[in-house]
């Protein structure tokens, strides 16, 4: 089975929450799983062969919760292109804002950028 990283941009904690039901759920499969809160690029980096799983709420006008700006900046940044990477988006936000799910959407659209593959994404509208 898959090795899967699951990886978190939480402000109050709901995304965390999800991690933390889905960790569980994909270990019954047999999967190894893993949960990081406020996760490294030393910490990404095992799965850019494996499975990632971001899981990230929004704030303000579309951007990431600091538990995750981090990550995001780092694998903007430091890394390019990650054919071997799949990965899935798990986006939490409030529709009533213009930019629903707008940190998930982000992150997404950078991992396309690198030719990694989607294999899960939270049914959001584009």
């Amino acid at each position: 089975m898959a090795k899967i990283g699951i990886f978190v941009g939480t402000v109050y904690g709901n995304a965390l929450l999800v991690a933390e039901e889905a960790q569980p759920l994909l270990q019954a499969q047999g999967h190894e799983v893993a949960v990081f809160n406020d996760a490294t690029l030393a910490q990404w980096q095992p799965y850019s062969s494996e499975v990632a799983l971001i899981g990230t709420s929004t704030i303000g006008q579309g951007d990431f919760p600091d538990s995750i700006t981090g990550l995001y900046q780092d694998v903007k940044d430091k890394l390019g292109h990650q054919p071997a990477l799949r990965y899935g988006v798990i986006a939490l936000g409030d529709s009533s804002y213009d930019h629903f799910c707008g940190a998930g959407k982000t992150f997404d659209a950078l991992l396309q950028e690198h030719g990694a593959q989607r294999t899960v994404r939270s049914p959001v509208p584009d």
